[in-house]
């Protein structure tokens, strides 16, 4: 399976999780505000702290973002681009985003494929602080009782990244056993997955929000991103037995590679190591 040697030492623990509780939703992010503070005030009226969250259709301006590129010192597998600041509105066509905190302040992690307003079709990685709703437009979120993601310093990649970790109940009113995840770099995206509920009993699972990086990609249909650093989101994903009855991860994603190559389909099981991260919940359907 392909690697990339990672600056640090790798963790012994290759799955960081947390148990927690948590219901989906959806809600109308507002027109007007920065695209972290709506997203903060939906999971906020439903009484989370954080989460995951996924949609398609949207609008944001002003907007900026970064895309997946090579290290130029070093210092990282790989690095972002340069921040690009697209003029007009830029009209989404999907999106994931992890809702935690960094430094004590509410903070996201989002990846996404979009088309500019001169009709430029890209995709990568917005910043919160630059980035303004537009337009109103629904997501759909999946809240956190008892677990939050918070952006620590991870010395295996040499960044600062989301990790989940126990967190006091907010009280939300919750529907499902959920498991908040972070795979660490070199492992099979979906073997990991497939690992994990075997492990934790989850006979069947659906995956909310999902994102992250694979070194390039392989896809059922044949298709292959060959760049191996890439900006990763999960548009469908699930765990469940397969004809033999061992489980199964099936993993649909949009990604963007650093060369501004854009690929979206189902993953190849067993051929799809993570690059740097991958956040994600897993819903138990059991």
């Amino acid at each position: 399976m392909r690697s990339i040697k990672q600056p640090g030492a790798p963790v012994a623990e290759r799955i960081q999780w947390v148990e927690a509780r948590g219901r989906a939703f959806s809600f109308t992010l507002q027109a007007g505000l920065p695209l972290l503070e709506a997203a903060r005030r939906g999971f906020a009226a439903e009484g989370f702290a954080g989460g995951v969250l996924r949609f398609g259709s949207g609008a944001l301006g002003p907007f900026a973002y970064v895309m997946p590129a090579l290290s130029k010192t070093g210092e990282n597998a790989a690095f972002y681009s340069e921040t690009y600041r697209p003029t007009g509105i830029t009209r989404t066509k999907l999106g994931c985003m992890t809702l935690g905190t960094r430094d004590g302040a509410p903070f996201f992690h989002c990846h996404g494929l979009w088309t500019e307003a001169e009709g430029r079709a890209s995709g990568g990685h917005m910043l919160p602080d630059e980035t303004i709703v537009a337009e109103p437009f629904l997501v759909e979120a999946f809240g956190l009782d008892g677990a939050m993601f918070i952006a620590e310093p991870d010395p295996e990649t040499n960044f600062k990244l989301f990790g989940p970790v126990p967190a006091a109940s907010t009280g939300a009113g919750t529907t499902s056993r959920a498991f908040a995840l972070r795979l660490r770099p070199n492992q099979d995206f979906a073997g990991c997955l497939e690992q994990f509920c075997r492990e934790h009993g989850i006979a069947r699972a659906k995956i909310r929000g999902g994102v992250g990086s694979t070194i390039g990609a392989c896809f059922v249909n044949g298709g292959v991103t060959e760049p191996f650093a890439t900006e990763l989101a999960v548009t469908v994903g699930t765990i469940t037995p397969g004809n033999s009855g061992s489980l199964v991860a099936a993993l649909d994603v949009a990604l963007i590679d650093y060369t501004g190559g854009i690929a979206e389909g189902r993953l190849v099981r067993g051929d799809n190591p993570v690059l740097m991260t991958m956040e994600l919940v897993l819903e138990a359907l059991d």
